[in-house]
């Protein structure tokens, strides 16, 4: 079976086939970084406007790798939601028109879920041991940080949510308060590795609340009362990194603390990371030694770095696990939507 994906939800423009269950034939991501850069953020009509430009030729390129012609697919699979409305109607009314000129099915893939089933594509440095049930996963990206509780394939509990900022949110105004760049999450990282992260006492946000909810505004904020109270310091490339290292070790504790906390209290198997800030060295390897040390029966699964930022291939594996299901949508009658929830 071959499926192919299409990932518009953001600054991403990406395309990708899949066949049977884990073998990526390819994944065509064209980027938009440079586009946004001088903003420091996303412009969601600047996105959408390179969207447009970039979505056939992504598709064209993406069958082209794979080795495959339209009438090799099986199925088509496109980012329905969460995301910016403008960017996902793109790739939805795509989807939509290839699924009525090609004749295939088309299913509509939750954004949030793709970055979960991103652990279970085929990669070099992933773990290839079957994902057992029930699994707890930790999605961390520049618009979502949750903890899901994973039962089985579509079936999904959210124990927990951000209130305000998203971690990889939190990075990039971090990063564009300091002024040393976008995104902010790598820039962070790189400089993060020189700096102490002992030198700022921030604080953890509602690190001692028993829930599983995250919040980053208030550390946020805490890193802007560090700036104004030393204006002086702020062109020290010093005091820039101890800060950066400062901020990063903050967020990187209060993630892996409600993970750890939730992984016990579900008694759960698996443990799952993934999304964009997923790729962070710091939060990837402290994770796996907590979860080596406290939790002896648990497995640790984490995808390859290129699979943790937006990409086709793991919608398209999404699209897999629905079509076994036999979970389709209609070409008519499918829709974007801004606000999906993880059901």
């Amino acid at each position: 079976m071959n499926i192919l994906g299409i990932e518009t939800s953001c600054d991403e423009t990406a395309a990708a086939v899949v066949k049977n269950n884990r073998q990526v034939l390819s994944n065509i991501v064209s980027s938009q970084v440079n586009l946004h850069k001088k903003y420091g953020g996303i412009v969601p009509e600047v996105a959408a406007r390179a969207h447009v430009q970039t979505i056939i030729p992504a598709i064209n390129e993406s069958l082209k790798k794979a080795k495959v012609l339209p009438k090799d697919i099986n199925c088509i699979a496109v980012t329905k939601g969460p995301g910016l409305i403008s960017s996902l109607m793109i790739g939805v009314d795509t989807a939509r028109s290839l699924a009525y000129v090609w004749n295939k099915p088309i299913i509509g893939i939750n954004h949030i879920e793709a970055h979960i089933y991103s652990n279970w594509l085929k990669s070099q440095t992933s773990n290839l041991k079957p994902v057992k049930f029930p699994a707890l996963c930790l999605i961390v990206s520049g618009g979502h940080t949750l903890l899901v509780l994973m039962k089985d394939h579509g079936k999904y509990k959210v124990l927990g949510s951000t209130r305000d900022d998203a971690a990889g949110e939190a990075f990039d105004k971090v990063a564009k308060l300091l002024k040393i760049g976008y995104p902010g999450g790598p820039i962070i990282e790189k400089l993060a590795r020189y700096g102490n992260a002992k030198a700022f006492d921030l604080p953890r946000p509602m690190l001692a609340k028993k829930n599983f909810d995250f919040s980053f505004s208030g550390l946020k904020t805490a890193v802007i009362d560090v700036v104004r109270s030393q204006k002086s310091k702020i062109k020290s490339k010093k005091f820039i990194r101890d800060l950066c290292a400062s901020f990063q070790k903050a967020v990187v504790d209060v993630l892996i603390e409600k993970t750890i906390r939730a992984a016990r209290k579900y008694k759960v198997k698996a443990v799952l990371l993934c999304g964009g800030v997923a790729a962070n060295k710091l939060l990837r390897k402290t994770l796996k030694r907590r979860i080596k040390k406290e939790l002896l029966h648990t497995t640790y699964y984490i995808p390859h770095p290129k699979y943790c930022t937006d990409n086709a291939a793991m919608i398209a594996l999404a699209g897999h696990y629905h079509f076994k299901r036999k979970k389709i949508d209609f070409w008519k009658t499918l829709q974007a939507d801004a606000n999906a929830k993880l059901k």
